[in-house]
């Protein structure tokens, strides 16, 4: 299989015929346009040796296999100019699906999720450091993260803070899996962090006091919680009242197969369909500007929400 000079939509509607008799690590094979021959925009004409060629990038290419749940493998030079790329069925296996005997071990270190390590993944580390960056994380005192499983939150703030700083922060995490938490405390074993392995739904009986920094990734959109109710609890109670801010990751993807997929799932749809995640996303954001915070929304397939409060201005 060759592609020339045929536009996406030809090359989509082919090779969505071809990866549907695909079997689960099945690989197609195809020849393109080698990327480094030209071009800078997708669908570009690029004539050599008077033939003409419609130009797609790499990005284009690993896009369209996420799009058809495969991985794109290494490409392999051709005869010039192309290269051969080659898809591969992705493997079903997918944590979304799975139930734990013990459901407060859905998340735990044998669970599936347990293997996902979002840190490593560049679409969420570089907007979730943004995001620290933008609450002003070096003012922090006291810091809550509801969900902490593994504690990838605060390693990753670990290591963007100098350590006078770090031990300078009271870090509190809360996970339903005790599991996860004694998995965390090995890689945490500091003083100013603590760890409980609690039902964030009881947070009242912890005591916890107040918050300089609230994060949350992913673990209010949970369906044992009622995620407009909990979030005005969290702003009225747990919140700092002078200088507290909120970081929220929203799932706008799925794991499949060891990948992220863009796009979140809703129940009885077999396409992504965003409207739940859009009203979560909007409520919390007219929420909180309503009680006077600054908020921003980034990311892609994480949403990031940032909340910080307007500090009044004083007159002279």
């Amino acid at each position: 299989m060759k592609f020339t000079k045929e536009t996406l939509q030809e090359i989509l509607a082919e090779l969505k015929q071809e990866v549907a008799s695909l079997q689960q690590g099945d690989v197609i094979s195809f020849d393109v346009l080698d990327p480094d021959e030209g071009g800078r925009y997708a669908g570009e004409k690029v004539v050599i040796e008077e033939k003409e060629y419609l130009y797609h990038g790499y990005k284009s290419w690993t896009d369209l296999a996420q799009l058809l749940h495969c991985k794109m493998l290494t490409p392999q030079n051709s005869t010039f100019p192309f290269v051969t790329l080659h898809f591969e069925k992705l493997q079903t296996d997918t944590f979304h699906d799975t139930e734990a005997e013990d459901k407060k071990e859905k998340y735990g270190i044998d669970s599936l999720f347990f293997n996902i390590n979002k840190m490593e993944e560049p679409a969420f580390l570089y907007y979730y450091l943004q995001a620290l960056d933008n609450v002003k994380l070096h003012g922090k005192k006291r810091i809550l993260n509801l969900g902490v499983n593994r504690g990838d939150e605060f390693l990753a703030i670990k290591a963007h803070l100098d350590n006078d700083t770090y031990k300078k922060i009271r870090f509190v995490g809360i996970d339903h899996s005790q599991s996860a938490i004694n998995y965390a405390r090995n890689l945490l074993p500091e003083e100013n962090v603590v760890l409980y392995a609690e039902d964030i739904n009881a947070l009242h009986s912890l005591s916890l006091g107040t918050f300089d920094l609230i994060i949350s990734i992913g673990t209010m959109q949970s369906p044992s919680i009622h995620f407009k109710t909990f979030l005005m609890d969290l702003v009225q109670n747990y919140l700092n009242k002078e200088q507290g801010a909120l970081i929220l990751g929203f799932p706008n993807c799925r794991w499949i197969g060891g990948e992220m997929l863009y796009g979140a799932k809703a129940p009885n749809y077999s396409m992504s369909e965003l409207s739940l995640l859009f009203n979560d996303v909007i409520f919390a954001k007219k929420y909180l500007q309503q009680h006077k915070f600054r908020v921003t929304l980034t990311g892609k397939e994480y949403i990031f929400l940032t909340a910080t409060r307007i500090t009044p201005r004083t007159k002279n």
